[in-house]
């Protein structure tokens, strides 16, 4: 028992920080996280008397009339904290390779009274948005990927892997599900744990994505530094999706904690080794034409 309680203490800080001197029970008035720049506007739920945006970066001369593939990114910040800023950077890269790229605001735990089944029914109905929006927005419905980092890793999974947590307001007849996956360093389960402790507002039982890894998913690419505390669980989830005849990649890089992926960190190393890493995997896929050795074939496919 003294190893599992160790164990959700130490991935209970690595995700949210210290939570010392907090009145666990204040909650900021629920209010909108920075906005990224240059993505165009959407409200894709309104939960009470907030509205829940997205921004959605569409290639240059885009159109209606076109089918491009999708990605939806959600950021990370432990289902507590974050922006949809942290992907804008993400987003202009692969609107420039001719997708249609999207970041997600959802709630989290400072700004609302929310736990992350919430979370992650946001994320599902951010999902439905754009398939049902695909024809206004120039979208393929059937090549809408999910990425995010850490905390929004996670959702971009259980999006996938997870039937429950779904908005009444929802569409049913719309699907959450992903067309492919792309996981920066997110929580897939830790396998010392089978989940959080209730008060640190982490992730349920049913809500871990290792659990579900043998069931039939999309492809999927997941990028993690050695150091980084999660790994395990994405180890786990790799080992046996893999074993399951899942097609699932994880990518590592030598020395690096978590975040290490981030726009603006390590100028930009890490950022352009993993979007170059993703952008292949799209190629593989199908979505993207391969950049030429000058770089100037950028469309979609």
């Amino acid at each position: 028992m003294k190893s599992r309680f160790l164990a959700l203490t130490a991935l209970t800080v690595l995700l949210f920080g210290s939570c010392a001197g907090q009145n666990s029970g204040a909650r900021d008035k629920p209010s909108s996280a920075r906005a990224p720049e240059g993505g165009q506007r959407h409200v894709y739920k309104t939960v009470g008397e907030s509205d829940l945006p997205l921004y959605v970066y569409a290639p240059a001369d885009h159109s209606p009339e076109s089918t491009k593939p999708a990605v939806v990114f959600f950021f990370g910040g432990g289902w507590r904290n974050g922006s949809p800023s942290q992907f804008e950077q993400h987003c202009k890269h692969f609107a420039g390779r001719g997708m249609v790229a999207i970041t997600v605001e959802y709630r989290v735990s400072s700004r609302y009274e929310v736990k992350v089944e919430d979370c992650i029914e946001d994320a599902k109905s951010a999902m439905r948005w754009v398939r049902s929006n695909a024809k206004s927005l120039g979208v393929d419905p059937k090549r809408v990927a999910a990425g995010g980092g850490s905390a929004g890793g996670h959702l971009a999974a259980c999006t996938s892997l997870i039937e429950d947590f779904d908005a009444p307001s929802d569409p049913g007849d719309v699907s959450a599900q992903p067309d492919a996956m792309v996981l920066f360093n997110p929580y897939m389960g830790d396998a010392n744990a089978t989940g959080k402790n209730e008060r640190a507002r982490g992730p349920i039982e049913k809500a871990i994505p290792y659990t579900y890894a043998k069931s039939e998913q999309p492809p999927c690419i997941m990028f993690f530094g050695t150091k980084d505390k999660l790994l395990q669980g994405a180890e786990a989830f790799q080992r046996l999706s893999s074993d399951a005849g899942n097609a699932c990649k994880l990518v590592t890089y030598e020395g690096q904690g978590h975040g290490f992926f981030n726009y603006g960190k390590s100028k930009n190393k890490y950022y352009e080794l993993t979007v170059d890493e993703a952008d292949r995997f799209f190629v593989d896929l199908g979505w993207l034409k391969p950049v030429d050795e000058k770089g100037g074939n950028t469309q979609a496919k």
